[in-house]
């Protein structure tokens, strides 16, 4: 009968092979995109100074802020979410930047494109140099199809044969944004285009990352009714790193009315379960789209604004920030850790809701890691919660991410039972077979 098992060798290997788990890096909180004719090296820490101006004129104190987001917080959490969002805007306001040569910088004239890519590539290098750039950092390209497809490779080309010349290294998580794809083959062409680059400037192959944008029917849905993603995904050719849902294309291309387009409409929550089962265990990193109701102030730029306009000025920029702050919690607990914010001022709502999502959950996920880790990983119930090694790994990611974003302190992970070196092994077996040795 022992036999019998030698001929699941080979199909558990290449499961193995196609579902290899975690990638085991960082994945930023969310994606701040900016057209590429105004990116300049200090950009982010420009879009920090910015959003600690809107923090001080319209949440100058906890339960301002609280109250703001129409957050339902005790005094001590208010305190401690709005002490972080500050330092945060303070020491790292932007976890990826994307310099966008598409709907953020629209149709120019090649002449004037070309010198945005060169301008942008060397801004780059300086930022690499100075390091004042982001965690993570890329480029949007135009579309891989029709009229657009030239000019998207003559960006590309243009913009790391720059980057090259300048002397600068790539930035650290450097990726590429595919928009608009319909088919497989735009990804290959783009994987193909990538590895001529590499080899032409001297880079190391695969040294730069594929990110896509799921934003039409058919790169969810292909042909015969099967779900498309994963054939993108393989179409890189294991450089693909994300996939960003883009609701509003989405929705749009799919006859939803435009006032209905929204990222709690129903059809992005079943396009965000398909991202989500399909790519499942595969190391690609999902992220939602973006809220698109942003806190632009109705009156700007007037030294004697009346009380009115102060008043409308708050009502405006408060509504933002709730839809945002809501937006993003509902993204969090639908396992997207991840998406995009539009606006200097979102990056408030954008750190209030993910430190409070964790903050708010550090005391159950502490006791139920300490207790199943006191188990040597058996199969326990903890109070009427029933958990097993998965949900210890589920576990561990929650403060893997925690840490990484800023919401929790080392300290505050001391509760789990378990050293900061220990969570970062990322592996909850791992950790259980250390402590057993």
């Amino acid at each position: 009968m022992i036999r019998l098992l030698t001929g699941l060798e080979e199909p558990l290997a290449e499961h193995q092979a196609r579902y290899p788990g975690d990638a085991g890096r960082r994945q930023p909180v969310h994606t701040v995109a900016g057209g590429a004719q105004l990116f300049r090296r200090d950009t982010a820490a420009k879009l920090g100074r910015i959003a600690r101006g809107y923090l001080d004129r319209y949440a100058g104190d906890p339960v301002a802020l609280a109250d703001a987001l129409g957050g339902t917080w005790s005094p001590g959490l208010a305190e401690v979410v709005y002490r972080r969002v500050r330092c945060k805007l303070e020491r790292e306001p932007v976890e990826s930047f994307l310099i966008d040569f598409e709907d953020g910088f629209g149709t120019r004239p090649d002449e004037e494109e070309d010198a945005a890519a060169l301008e942008a590539a060397d801004e780059t290098a300086e930022g690499v140099a100075a390091g004042s750039l982001p965690p993570c950092l890329g480029i949007r390209i135009k579309p891989l199809a029709g009229v657009t497809g030239g000019r998207a490779l003559r960006t590309l080309d243009l913009f790391l044969t720059a980057l090259a010349e300048a002397g600068g290294s790539l930035p650290d998580g450097f990726f590429v944004l595919l928009p608009k794809i319909v088919c497989a083959e735009q990804v290959t062409v783009l994987a193909r285009a990538l590895d001529r680059l590499e080899e032409k400037l001297g880079l190391e192959a695969g040294a730069v990352a594929i990110e896509i944008m799921i934003e039409t029917p058919q790169s969810l849905v292909g042909p015969g009714g099967g779900v498309a993603t994963p054939g993108l995904v393989e179409a890189a050719d294991g450089r693909c790193r994300a996939a960003h849902l883009g609701a509003y294309d989405l929705t749009g291309a799919s006859a939803v009315a435009a006032e209905e387009q929204t990222l709690d409409h129903p059809l992005c929550d079943v396009a965000r379960q398909i991202l989500k089962l399909s790519l499942a265990q595969t190391g690609v990193q999902l992220s939602d789209g973006a809220t698109n109701l942003l806190p632009v102030e109705p009156h700007r730029g007037s030294a004697s604004l009346s009380d009115a306009g102060r008043a409308e000025n708050q009502a405006v920029v408060h509504d933002a920030w709730r839809r945002h702050y809501a937006d993003v919690r509902r993204s969090l607990a639908q396992g997207y850790y991840q998406s995009w914010d539009l606006h200097p001022a979102q990056l408030i709502s954008r750190y209030a809701a993910v430190f409070s999502f964790f903050l708010e959950g550090l005391d159950a996920a502490s006791r139920r890691l300490e207790r199943f880790v006191a188990g040597a990983g058996q199969a326990i119930l903890t109070g009427s919660v029933f958990d097993d090694e998965a949900s210890g790994q589920g576990l561990l990611n929650f403060f893997l991410r925690g840490l990484a974003s800023g919401a929790l302190t080392a300290e505050e992970t001391a509760k789990t039972g378990l050293s900061v070196e220990e969570i970062e092994t990322r592996s909850f077996r791992a950790i259980l077979e250390r402590r057993g040795a």
